[in-house]
């Protein structure tokens, strides 16, 4: 380094030579008259003595972790695409290079070469104007700190009037710059100086630092660039957006910038010898442009929904930044490190099986599919998946690319929710048993009940308006059957008839401690047919989390998606914790689940059972019209909800053939089971699944309709992802009926009865 050997010369020049040098130097026909303009002078002294370099806008990156610690990234975000290294991060050769060019005596002069300035000053004279003004390392990184605050401001009006008055081409502008470099050069390091000035400069673009600048224009490391390439990026500094050369036609500029200037400065200050020169200029201008991950829509394996449902958890707590603006700067700028609960492996899992069996788009319909994950006990979301790729992108194609997130409430990214039919009536099932009562107690089914105010009681909202009737999903008679055999079949009537000896109250109130809450934001429809047969509109990421409450014994944890952040420096910053509370008493939760092991057993979701060996649970959901189906359960370690529906529209998806992405066509009502299905049998099982506990004989009741086997069954088939099932009758949920007897061996299952709802 030049220099670095020397004594160190006038590190202190007296501030009001240094004033009037200055303040020549822009006004020369004034300075000639042997006038110097006060008001200058006086705002030089009433300066501040130095200037402290602020924490430098960086890019925030967001990562999925496996369960061994290693970090996948999902996307990066920034306003400046900057990394700060360290002093050693950064090849020598740029060093060099920026203080042959940029300023020769750097290593003597104290925050002002006298030199540049008085030539500046005989320069400016001659031509009656401002043509230079000798800036040395120290002004020019001061001017960037200022430029860089303002930069930082979040009201675009005084973001406007900094950004002017830090860059302003007048004599007080410079007085500053200049004071305030002298007082920097007190208190720093030449070596800290210089570090901070590659860290902070401008590269073209959004390109900030000599790091991403050498990731971005060559595709390597700052510490690994060669010398033809440092000399390229040096020659950038002073005119960025004229020298970037991602810009073909700029490139023969920075060739002549690069040659001329830089490497020939370098050959003059003796950084380098005659024979680096000569390779070097020898060497063309070969960009490597290699784009930054920024975005969600860089995340691999659908993971740009769980990406963009991070970034908009940062956007919406308060915990990041008092406004929106506050909070969009702590994302863009500040350099965080975000290590999310989504794991690789099971999200890679739940987006093939999602791509396997529900198409991106149909004629027919306006198909939307979702699949999400959360972790029991924890909150934790570990899977996030949907049927369409996650793109901002206007000119992209609706049909298959969307930014909306079925799996969340809109303020986070998502939809406005879609109902969920009969999964509420795991709700009115535990407020039965809550009652005391059991799941061998008798109920009718049949379709011939109505339901009116004078037999339903609701003691904290609205009744029933007139006569309710509703039919059972498939049209079965229904008849007289054990709660727990109309829970496995999902018998509408039964569980209206049901709610007649409940109140509707203390059912919303079970969903609401399970963290039940509509999409859109609105207050839930707290009436008969929204309480009994699901008809608000509520997120999947809601159903998994009220599923994974009752696997928890009755213990509902709020869903999280990040594990921990670190800013820059590597500060560990507060995070959204999951909060878990007794929602229901643990026997009742755990009477819940052995009905929803009959759901997958032998009630309506049959097709979709691993069969194994994990215990699993769930419970199916169809809404009016067919436009919404749904999965959600199983397995004391990860629970999930599968929805196939109409994103708008109102096509039965049980009339609707769909064909899946790799040619498997399926009715669209078994779909969701498919999806539920591969997800467990080839991926989630392996995490393991404990049993569950058998509950008390009182809550099973001792009678008939309670002697379902807790045996696993025998394994049922499921289409390949690379085989043709036939399409199933219009039938109710779950299980489908006779297979087309073409097919060999059968693709699915002939069931002994049609299930319901």
């Amino acid at each position: 380094m030049v220099g670095r050997a020397r004594a160190v010369v006038g590190l202190v020049v007296a501030s009001a030579l240094a004033g009037v040098l200055v303040t020549a130097m822009f006004t020369p026909a004034v300075a000639l008259g042997g006038v110097v303009v006060g008001s200058s002078l006086d705002a030089f002294d009433n300066l501040p003595d130095y200037i402290k370099p602020d924490t430098l806008s960086q890019t925030s990156s967001i990562y999925s972790q496996d369960a061994d610690g290693n970090r996948t990234l999902l996307a990066s975000f920034y306003d400046q695409n900057r990394q700060e290294v360290g002093w050693g991060a950064i090849s020598q050769y740029f060093k060099d290079a920026i203080v042959s060019t940029e300023d020769p005596r750097f290593y003597v002069h104290g925050g002002m070469d006298v030199q540049s300035t008085v030539r500046a000053l005989v320069s400016n004279t001659v031509s009656g104007g401002v043509e230079s003004g000798a800036s040395t390392i120290s002004q020019q990184y001061v001017k960037n700190i200022l430029v860089q605050r303002a930069e930082a401001i979040s009201d675009p009006t005084a973001e406007a009037a900094a950004y002017a008055d830090a860059t302003a081409t007048t004599a007080d502008r410079k007085l500053k710059e200049l004071k305030l470099s002298i007082g920097l050069e007190k208190e720093y390091s030449k070596d800290d100086i210089l570090l901070g000035y590659m860290n902070i400069a401008l590269f073209g673009g959004r390109v900030y630092g000599i790091q991403a600048a050498s990731q971005y224009y060559f595709g390597v490391n700052a510490d690994a660039l060669t010398l033809a390439q440092a000399a390229s990026l040096a020659a950038m500094v002073n005119a960025p957006e004229a020298l970037r050369i991602d810009v073909p036609d700029n490139i023969a500029a920075n060739t002549a910038r690069r040659n001329e200037d830089v490497l020939a400065s370098m050959l003059k200050e003796h950084t380098i010898t005659q024979v680096q020169y000569d390779d070097a200029v020898a060497t063309p201008v070969t960009p490597n442009i290699t784009q930054p991950s920024t975005g969600c829509q860089t995340a691999a394996d659908g993971a740009g929904f769980f990406c963009d449902y991070v970034k908009n958890i940062i956007l919406n707590d308060t915990t990041f930044g008092a406004s929106a603006d506050d909070r969009a700067n702590a994302l863009n700028r500040g350099g965080y490190t975000i290590v999310t609960t989504l794991d690789p492996a099971l999200q890679a899992a739940a987006n093939q099986a999602v791509t396997d069996y529900v198409p991106s788009s149909m004629s027919s319909v306006d198909i939307g599919g979702a699949f999400v994950t959360v972790q029991p006990g924890t909150g934790k979301i570990v899977a996030m998946a949907q049927n369409k790729t996650y793109s901002q992108d206007p000119s992209a194609d609706p049909a298959t690319n969307t930014a909306i997130n079925y799996s969340t409430d809109a303020a986070y990214g998502g939809s406005a929710g879609f109902q969920n039919g009969s999964t509420s009536k795991l709700f009115v099932l535990m407020d039965w048993l809550k009652s005391g009562r059991s799941l061998n107690d008798f109920v009718n089914g049949s379709n011939n009940q109505k339901f009116s105010a004078s037999n339903i009681t609701n003691s904290c909202g609205a009744t029933v308006n007139g006569t309710y009737t509703a039919g059972n999903d498939a049209g079965e008679s229904g008849g007289t059957a054990s709660v727990l055999t109309q829970f496995e079949d999902s018998v509408n009537n039964a569980f209206l008839n049901m709610a007649t000896k409940l109140d509707l109250c203390d059912i919303n109130a079970i969903a609401t401690a399970f963290g039940m809450h509509r999409a859109d934001g609105a207050a839930m429809d707290t009436g008969l047919y929204a309480t009994v047969l699901g008809g608000n509109e509520v997120s999947p990421l809601t159903m998994a989390a009220a599923y994974a409450g009752v696997a928890n014994n009755g213990m509902f944890c709020t869903p999280v998606a990040i594990s921990s952040i670190t800013d820059s420096t590597g500060a560990a910053v507060a995070v959204p914790q999951s909060t878990c509370t007794q929602a229901i008493d643990p026997a009742i939760a755990q009477t819940a689940l052995y009905a929803m092991q009959g759901v997958i057993q032998a009630g309506t979701a049959t097709t979709a059972n691993p069969a194994d060996g994990t215990p699993h649970f769930g419970k199916t959901g169809t809404t009016d019209a067919e436009k919404d189906v749904w999965l959600v359960g199983g397995t004391t370690q990860l629970v999930s909800a599968s929805w196939v529906g109409n994103v708008t529209g109102n096509v039965s998806i049980r009339q609707t053939a769909v064909t899946g992405g790799n040619d498997v066509t399926v009715r669209s009502g078994l779909s969701r089971l498919y999806v539920w299905k591969e997800f467990y049998q080839g991926t989630a099982d392996d995490r393991g699944g404990n049993s569950f506990p058998l509950p008390a004989s009182a809550s099973r009741g001792s009678g008939s309709g309670t002697g379902r086997s807790t045996a696993t069954p025998t394994p049922s088939s499921t289409p390949s992802p690379s085989s043709t099932a036939a399409p199933d009758a219009p039938t109710g949920d779950g299980t489908s009926p006779a297979a087309d007897p073409a097919a060999t061996p059968p693709a699915v299952p002939v069931p002994t009865s049609t299930p319901a709802g």
